[in-house]
Formats: structure tokens, sequence, C-alpha cells
């Protein structure tokens, strides 16, 4: 089993306390799903938020660079009776969509994106790939996470069946951290477990930069909110919410 393949098998198990429901309620509050809208999830993962939108009444697709966890986004809709074309892609070559009404980068996925140019091409292909007036939706960690809260670690996690020891130190650029997880996982039927190790690199980039490439590329009506309330950030704020329009 590949390093990918392990981390998609726990990657659910990690996210329990994403609270996708409130995620839903913002995206559906601005861009109501009573016409099917078509929807495109990006960085989609394992698929938990793209079923969710389907189930809300949005005609979903998804990409991800990850053909593990496509493959069991693809085996949930099918157990849910739904159906999404799942495209395995970078987002910073997104491409062959167009229309769109919905596009989303949840949880934190364009952090991934590291260089400067790549994600401001990234919001660029979006734009192009959405209708007029389509709107764009994504979170980003913030300058405060990224410099306080990821190092304060080690962090660690056990469940009895999933265990984990995660290092954070600071990456190369400015405002990025390397997350290195080791994990142990137990095996069905037997008291053993199985290491893995994984490393992960993020990089934000400050509020007034997201906001001036949105604007530059032509985004309008860009409105901000933290943590999941519909409140302005604040100096200890620790995820970015940005709706922007086209």
């Amino acid at each position: 089993m590949s390093s990918y393949e392990r981390f998609a098998y726990v990657y659910d198990e990690l996210q329990v306390d994403i609270p996708y429901d409130r995620y839903i309620d913002w995206v559906v509050q601005y861009a109501p799903s009573n016409q099917y809208p078509t929807l495109l999830d990006i960085g989609c993962g394992t698929g938990v938020l793209s079923l969710l939108f389907a189930q809300a009444g949005y005609q979903v697709s998804g990409i991800d660079l990850s053909e593990e966890m496509l493959s069991i986004a693809a085996e949930r809709f099918a157990d849910a009776g739904y159906h999404a074309p799942l495209y395995c892609m970078s987002m910073d070559e997104l491409e062959g969509f167009e229309a769109l009404d919905v596009v989303t980068i949840a949880i934190d996925s364009l952090n991934y994106v590291l260089e400067e140019q790549a994600v401001y091409t990234t919001l660029a292909r979006i734009y192009n790939a959405l209708r007029d007036g389509g709107q764009l939706f994504f979170d980003v960690h913030s300058l405060f996470k990224m410099t306080e809260i990821f190092l304060d670690g080690p962090f660690t996690y056990d469940d009895g069946d999933i265990s984990y020891i995660w290092h954070t130190e600071p990456g190369d650029y400015e405002y990025s951290i390397i997350h290195q997880m080791t994990f142990y996982v137990r095996e069905s039927a037997s008291d053993l477990y199985e290491r893995f190790d994984e490393e992960h690199m993020q990089r934000t980039f400050s509020l007034e930069q997201y906001i001036t490439w949105l604007r530059a590329i032509g985004f309008s009506d860009v409105k901000v909110t933290a943590d999941f309330r519909e409140e302005p950030p604040e100096d200890d704020s620790e995820r970015i919410f940005i709706r922007a329009v086209k």
C-alpha cells in the first residue's frame, strides 16, 4: 500500500471535527441550490463535502491530486446513490470547465499550493471557469495560525485504532509550515499496528494579498469572514473565509 493510500485511509478519521454542515450553510446562503447549480469542488479529497453538496441540490464535480482519495470519493458517491465526475488534476492546471455557478476550495486546500504564481494561476483559471455572476468560496490558514498555533506542537492523537505524532516546523517560504506526521494504524483483527510517515507543506499569504490577486483577476464583491462565523477576522482568527463574485 502506497503512502497516499495509507493517508487516504486515515484522512476521514482526522477530519471528524470539521463542521462540514457549516461550510454547506455558508455556500447555500449566497448561492442557493434550488435550481441545481453546477459546483466544482477543488481539492475534494475523499468526497465528504462534495457529497453533502450533491445532497443539498448541487450538480457536483470534483478534482484532486490523489487518485486514491478520488477512488474513495467515487465509492462514497456510489454508495449514496449519487454520481459526480471526478478528475485527477492539479488546481493550478484547471481546465475543461466552463460556465460554473460555484467553485469551492475547502478546508485549506489552497494552502498546499506553495508558489505565488501558482496560487494566482489557480484563481485566474477558476475565474475563467465561472459564469458571469458565478461565485468562488475558499478558506485558508491565517498568518496567526501559521506563526503561532502550528508552531506550538508537537500534537498527538490516539483513538485506539489510529494514533499519530505530528511535528511542525517553519518551511522555506515566508508563512509556510512543514507538517511531519508519524501514524500508527491498528491492523484489523489484530493488536499489531502499521507505521507510516507523511510530510506535507503548506503556505499562506496575507489577507490583503489574496484580495489584491482576486481583484486584479477581475473578481468583485469580495467578502471576508473568519472561523465559520459571519464576522470579520481578528488578530487571533485561525481560518479565513473568502467569497468572491465574477
